[in-house]
């Protein structure tokens, strides 16, 4: 039996989790017989344009997952179940987010892909967020009173109308990761930045697609063979669905990758896909030795914005210098080419048993369009690094004294406090000395 003919059934009773994508135009009522266990409802994939005005009834329910479904407006009806804490309706037709709506327990809110425009002043309210994600909106500025928001963490606000960034952003003590490409207030810098960094052509027909090695959100990733003259180069070739993200637009994520130029650090991109026989856009990449691994899991629904660790990981001193410093050194890169990753993450950082590292993952990446905001983004950017280095030292062997203070200054509370990555990978070469003598 199906999971909808189960539920009809009553066989699910005491249930926590329930997962329902078949088409549905309309809230099947057996769901509120769940309404004393009930934690995690997902109704993405369906054809709902409300739910019911009892909605309430789900009184402990925590996660709600709406995407891909007919809704023009957030339903007010959320804001009875107190302690939803992540709402998801990306993919909609929202136009309309009522202040109703929204939750005093609300932590992770997902709205990208709608047609909002405006956002109720209320959101300020919810002082309890930190992961907001509005990219592919109609936005033109956030309400001022997200200021009071001060555990906000994560902000997508990729491919809106933004001309500027509010200057109250900036104080924000906890933001980390902060995605704005695709927006007016960048896109001379996007296309600037193509025209300043050619990128060589290579032909479709050059290349022979090999084993698929992963996909994102933003497109698929094939090992393949790269034949441009009589000699064969293994490689990875990265073709973007086109489509937006939860970050932004693949397009924007490609101008950052041709842009941000060769690092040790990072994965070297050899050139842009020409004449694909479908027209999709991609890049011819180099390939990463099998022996890197992801560094960590990306964030769980109960972790919010901290990434997940396998439970036996552990790191000498020396790895985790090493790995800091592999990374603080590509960030450094990265601003000083006017670019802010904009998702630096554990499970974003490939890694080997040696400690050699490779940021990856530009999906979130912006372009710094404003010379006078560029050490401001760097300090948001310097957290994101605070947060990794607490996680690194948290399952370090013998964490040091001098590395534990680097991590406290790039957390610090004041982002005009924290040091720029300038100084970061200066103190951890200087530390890896010391360990080393």
């Amino acid at each position: 039996m199906d999971t909808l003919a189960l539920l009809r059934a009553g066989n699910l009773a005491g249930t926590q989790r329930l997962n329902l994508a078949c088409g549905l135009t309309e809230f099947p009522p057996e769901i509120f017989e769940l309404a004393d266990t009930l934690e995690i409802l997902d109704l993405s994939g369906n054809a709902f344009s409300s739910l019911p005005d009892d909605f309430g009834r789900l009184h402990k329910l925590r996660v709600l997952f709406c995407s891909n479904n007919q809704f023009t407006e957030l339903p007010a009806v959320l804001g009875q179940c107190p302690q939803l804490s992540m709402i998801g309706f990306k993919a909609n037709q929202i136009r309309h987010v009522p202040a109703a709506a929204l939750t005093p327990a609300l932590r992770w809110l997902i709205l990208t892909d709608n047609q909002i425009s405006e956002l109720p002043a209320e959101l300020g309210l919810c002082t309890r967020l930190q992961k907001l994600m509005l990219a592919g909106n109609r936005l033109t500025a956030l309400p001022e009173s997200l200021v009071a928001c001060t555990r906000l963490e994560l902000l997508r606000i990729a491919a809106n109308q933004f001309t500027a960034l509010p200057d109250w952003l900036f104080s924000l003590p906890c933001l980390s990761w902060l995605a704005y490409a695709g927006n007016p207030l960048c896109e001379h810098n996007e296309t600037a930045a193509l025209t300043q960094n050619p990128i060589p052509h290579i032909d479709w027909a050059s290349l022979s697609l090999r084993q698929q090695l992963g996909e994102g959100a933003s497109g698929v990733i094939h090992q393949a063979a790269w034949q441009p003259s009589a000699e064969q180069h293994d490689v990875a070739v990265k073709l973007f669905k086109g489509a937006l993200t939860s970050d932004g637009l693949p397009l924007s994520e490609m101008a950052a990758c041709i842009s941000a130029g060769a690092h040790p650090g990072l994965i070297n991109v050899h050139g842009k896909i020409h004449d694909h026989p479908e027209n999709a856009i991609g890049l011819v990449m180099a390939l990463v030795d099998p022996e890197f691994r992801n560094l960590a899991g990306p964030p769980s629904l109960d972790s919010c914005t901290r990434d997940v660790y396998a439970a036996d990981t552990r790191f000498s001193l020396d790895t985790v210098l090493r790995i800091a410093h592999s990374i603080a050194s590509a960030a450094q890169h990265l601003h000083a080419r006017g670019i802010m990753h904009g998702d630096l993450y554990a499970h974003n950082i490939l890694h080997n048993d040696a400690g050699k590292s490779l940021l990856g993952d530009f999906g979130a990446a912006s372009f710094v369009a404003d010379s006078g905001r560029a050490q401001a983004l760097e300090r948001i950017e310097v957290r994101a690094f605070a947060c990794l280095l607490e996680e690194l030292l948290t399952r370090c062997d013998t964490p040091d004294a001098a590395l534990q203070g680097l991590q406290q200054r790039c957390a610090h509370t004041d982002s005009a406090m924290r040091p720029l990555f300038t100084e970061i990978s200066q103190t951890l070469i200087a530390l890896q000395t010391l360990a080393v003598a």
